[in-house]
C-alpha cells in the first residue's frame, strides 16, 4: 500500500508529531473508516453525550492534486432537511479539547483528518467534502448542455463570486472551457473583466493555463490585456513565463502593454530573456519593448542574461542596441555577474565585445576579483533556475587577466591575490602569481579596518587558513613575511604548524616580533611557543633574543601580585602609557605555569650569566625535579657555554646555517647548534 501523505495545518498549541499517525498509514479507506466509528463509539459510550463536527479545509490547507484545482464556488442556498439525531450519539469536537489537526491523504486519494484529543486519544475520520456549486461543476466537467440550461434559469446568479472572488466565467476561462465562455459573455458580457480576490481575470487565468482559444475569444469580447493580478503581473507577462510565442502574438495583436513592469520592476522582455527565448524577444522588441529598462534593482535584461547564462538572449540585446556595461543598484556589470556565477562562456562573449573590466561595484570589487574568491568546489549553482556545475575559475582569470588594469586592482585597496588566498583558490594564485600581481600589495586603511587583526597581506591570509602550498608560492615569488602588524609568524606560533614557521624563518621572518598592541619586554614569539618546545628551541637557534626573558625590573625584590584582566581594566587611565608585560608575569599565568621549568631550561642554553628573578625562583622551587635547572642558572656559567655563545654571536645566523660547508668537525657543529644531547 503506498504510504499517506501528510500536511500539518494550524493547531490550538500543540502540533501533531508523526508518530500520532504512522500507525495508520498502512491502513486501507475502509479499515480507517472503521477503525474511527470503534473509536468515535468507545468515546461516546465513556462520554455519555455529544455530536460531531469535523473541520473542514479550505484549498490552500489540502494536500497539492496532480493538476491544479481552481477554489470552488458554494452551492445554491437550499433548505436543509430537519436533522435527525444520531443514532448511537457520536461526540462533538469541541475546538477547546482538540490539542492537534493534521489532514492528510491515504494511499487510494482520500483525504482524511486526524486530531488528538485532550485525553491524549487520536481521532481519525473522512474529511467532509465542500459542496460545489452546479454550473461550476458543469463547467469542470465541460458539460455545455447543462451549463447552458441552468444559465437559462432564474435562480442561477453569474455575477454571485464564491469566497475566492470566482465566478463560472473564471472556472470556464481556467479549465479552457471555450463553449462555456460563449454562454457566460452572451448572458452577462459586462463581467469579461471581473476579477478574483488575487485580482485575476478570466484572460489571466486563461493565459496562464496556455488556453489560446478561450483568451482570444475573451480578447474579442472586450478582455483588457493591461489588466495585473495582485503581484502588477500583466497576462503578456505570464504567457512570457510560459514561454508560448503564440500567446504572446496574440496579445501583442491586441494591443497588450509591453513595457508595464512588475511589482519587482521586471517587464516581460526580462521574463523571456531568463527563459532565454529569442523568438518571443524578436517579438516584444519589434512591438516597441525597451532593452535597457530597469527593474526596481536596476536589473536591465542584458544583465539577467549574463546573471543566469543565457547566450543567445545576450547576442539578441547586444544586436539591438543594449549597453553592455550598464551597472545595477549595487554597481554590478553583465561582466561581473557572469564572473560572480561562473559562466565561462558568457564572460568569453562579454570581453570579445569590448565590456569594460575595470568597472568596479559599490564594494570596490572588479569582476577579477569576484573570479578569483569563486573558483571551482564542485557545487551546483543555482541561478534563475538554471542548475550547473562551476566552472574552473582559472578559466575565467586567465581571460580577465589581460583586460584587467593592474593600476585600477591598485587602487581598489585589495588585490584578487588576497581573495584567492583568503578562499584557498591555490590554482588561482599561482596564476595571478605568475601574471606578474604584486604579492606585497597591502590592503587599504579601510579594508584593514574589516578585520580585528589588522590583517593586511596575501601571505596573512595563507598563514592563517594554514595553507601550506599558499604560504610556499607567495613566499618563493618574494613575499615579505614582516609587513602585517601582527606578523605571520605568530599566527603560525600560536597554531602550532612547525612547516609553516620553518618556512616563514627560512624566508627572513623576524624570530624577535613584537605585537604593538599589547608590549613586552621580551619577543612576543617566545609567548606563543612556549608549549611547543621543539619550535621554541627552533626560534632560539635561528637567533630569538633569550637574555631579554630574564630581565627583571623587580630582580631578587618581592612581585607585586599579578593582576587580572579585569583589574587592568578597572585601574585604567587614558593618560597612562601601557605597561610592558615580562616574562615572569606570563610564565606564572594558569595555562603555562606547568611549563616553566622546561621552558626555562631551553632558555638557559642559550644565555651566559643571567639571575632569576625572585618569582622564576619560586617556581623552580615548586616542583623536585626543577632544582637541577635552577643549579644550571647559578653563576659561574661553564665556560664551554659561554664560548659557544661568543662564537655563534661571532659567525652570525647566516653562516650558522652554512656552517656544515666548512671544514669543521661534526662534533663541534653539533656543539654549536645545540645538538650535543642528541648526541648523547
Amino acid at each position: 500500500m503506498a504510504a499517506a501523505s501528510v500536511s500539518i495545518s494550524g493547531s490550538t498549541g500543540t502540533t501533531m508529531e508523526f508518530a500520532d499517525y504512522s500507525l495508520y498509514s498502512n491502513l486501507s479507506d475502509d479499515e480507517l473508516l472503521q477503525l474511527a466509528i470503534e473509536r468515535s463509539l468507545s468515546d461516546a459510550h465513556s462520554s455519555g453525550s455529544g455530536t460531531e463536527s469535523t473541520k473542514t479545509t479550505t484549498a490552500q490547507n489540502r494536500p497539492a492534486s496532480s493538476r491544479p484545482v481552481p477554489p470552488s464556488r458554494p452551492a445554491q442556498q437550499q433548505p436543509e432537511p430537519p436533522a435527525c439525531p444520531a443514532n448511537p450519539p457520536r461526540e462533538q469536537t469541541n475546538p477547546d479539547t482538540v490539542l492537534s489537526i493534521s489532514h492528510f491523504t491515504t494511499g487510494y486519494g482520500k483525504r482524511m483528518v486526524a486530531y488528538r484529543r485532550y485525553d491524549g486519544s487520536i481521532q481519525v475520520i473522512p474529511e467532509l467534502e465542500e459542496e460545489t456549486d452546479p454550473i461550476s461543476k458543469a463547467i469542470v466537467e465541460g458539460d455545455v448542455g447543462t451549463v447552458r440550461l441552468l444559465v437559462k434559469t432564474s435562480g442561477c446568479n453569474l455575477l454571485t463570486p464564491n469566497k475566492h472572488g470566482w465566478i463560472p466565467l473564471h472556472d470556464a476561462a481556467y479549465y479552457g472551457q471555450r463553449e462555456c465562455i460563449k454562454i457566460l459573455l452572451k448572458a452577462q458580457p459586462g463581467m469579461v473583466n471581473q476579477r478574483t480576490l488575487k485580482d485575476q481575470t478570466a484572460l489571466m487565468l486563461a493565459v496562464s493555463r496556455d488556453h489560446l482559444a478561450c483568451a482570444e475569444y475573451l480578447l474579442e469580447k472586450g478582455a483588457d490585456p493591461d489588466i495585473v493580478n495582485n503581484d502588477r503581473e500583466t497576462p503578456l507577462y505570464k504567457a512570457c513565463e510560459r514561454e508560448n510565442p503564440a500567446m504572446v502574438a496574440m496579445l501583442l495583436n491586441y494591443n497588450a502593454s509591453v513595457n508595464k513592469s512588475c511589482i519587482q520592476g521586471w517587464t516581460a522582455l526580462h521574463e523571456a530573456v531568463c527563459r532565454n527565448n529569442v523568438e518571443i524577444c524578436e517579438m516584444l522588441v519589434k512591438a516597441g519593448a525597451k532593452v535597457s529598462k530597469p527593474n526596481m534593482y536596476g536589473i536591465t535584461p542584458i544583465f539577467v542574461a549574463a546573471q543566469s547564462g543565457k547566450v543567445d538572449t545576450l547576442r539578441f540585446l547586444l544586436k539591438n542596441g543594449a549597453d553592455i556595461n550598464s551597472q545595477a543598484s549595487d554597481g554590478a556589470t553583465a561582466l561581473y555577474e557572469a564572473c560572480k556565477n561562473g559562466h565561462e562562456e558568457i564572460v568569453e562573449f562579454l570581453l570579445s565585445q569590448n565590456a569594460d573590466a575595470n568597472k568596479p561595484g559599490k564594494t570596490g570589487l572588479l569582476p577579477i576579483h569576484i573570479a578569483a574568491q569563486r573558483g571551482s568546489d564542485g557545487k551546483d549553482l543555482l541561478t534563475y533556475g538554471c542548475t550547473r556545475k562551476h566552472v574552473s575559475a582559472t578559466t575565467i582569470v586567465s581571460m580577465l587577466i589581460p583586460a584587467t588594469s593592474k593600476a585600477r586592482v591598485r587602487r581598489s585597496g585589495i588585490s584578487p591575490l588576497h581573495l584567492a588566498a583568503e578562499r584557498n583558490r591555490d590554482d588561482v594564485l599561482e596564476l595571478l602569481i605568475d601574471a606578474g600581481f604584486d604579492v606585497n600589495a597591502m590592503l587599504s586603511e579601510d579594508r584593514v579596518k574589516m578585520y580585528e587583526d589588522r590583517r593586511s597581506t596575501a601571505l596573512y591570509f595563507a598563514v592563517i587558513n594554514n595553507n601550506i602550498d599558499a604560504t610556499t608560492m607567495l613566499l618563493e615569488a618574494g613575499a615579505n613575511p614582516n609587513l602585517d602588524t601582527f606578523n605571520p609568524l605568530l599566527v603560525a606560533l600560536r597554531q602550532g604548524c612547525v612547516q609553516t614557521v620553518i618556512l616563514l624563518v627560512e624566508h627572513g621572518a623576524n624570530v624577535n616580533a613584537y605585537i604593538p598592541t599589547h608590549p613586552t619586554t621580551f619577543p612576543a614569539t617566545v609567548m606563543f611557543c612556549m608549549k611547543y618546545l621543539t619550535l621554541l628551541k627552533y626560534l632560539m637557534d635561528h637567533g630569538c633574543d633569550a637574555v631579554s626573558c630574564f630581565n627583571c625590573v623587580y630582580g631578587n625584590n618581592p612581585h607585586p601580585p599579578i593582576k587580572t584582566r579585569r583589574d587592568r581594566v578597572d585601574d585604567y587611565d587614558e593618560d597612562r602609557q601601557p605597561t610592558c608585560v615580562q616574562f615572569c608575569e606570563v610564565i606564572s599565568a594558569d595555562n603555562y605555569s606547568r611549563w616553566a621549568g622546561p621552558v626555562i631550561d631551553v632558555l638557559l642554553d642559550y644565555v651566559g650569566h643571567v639571575n632569576l628573578c625572585a618569582r622564576l625562583r619560586e617556581h623552580l622551587d615548586s616542583y623536585p625535579d626543577w632544582n637541577c635547572i635552577r643549579e644550571k642558572a647559578m653563576p659561574p656559567r661553564p665556560l664551554l657555554q659561554l664560548c659557544r655563545l661568543k662564537i655563534r654571536q661571532l659567525l652570525g645566523i647566516k653562516r650558522l646555517k652554512k656552517i656544515h660547508k666548512l671544514p669543521v668537525a661534526p662534533r663541534l657543529i653539533k656543539f654549536l647548534n645545540h645538538q650535543e644531547r642528541e648526541q648523547d
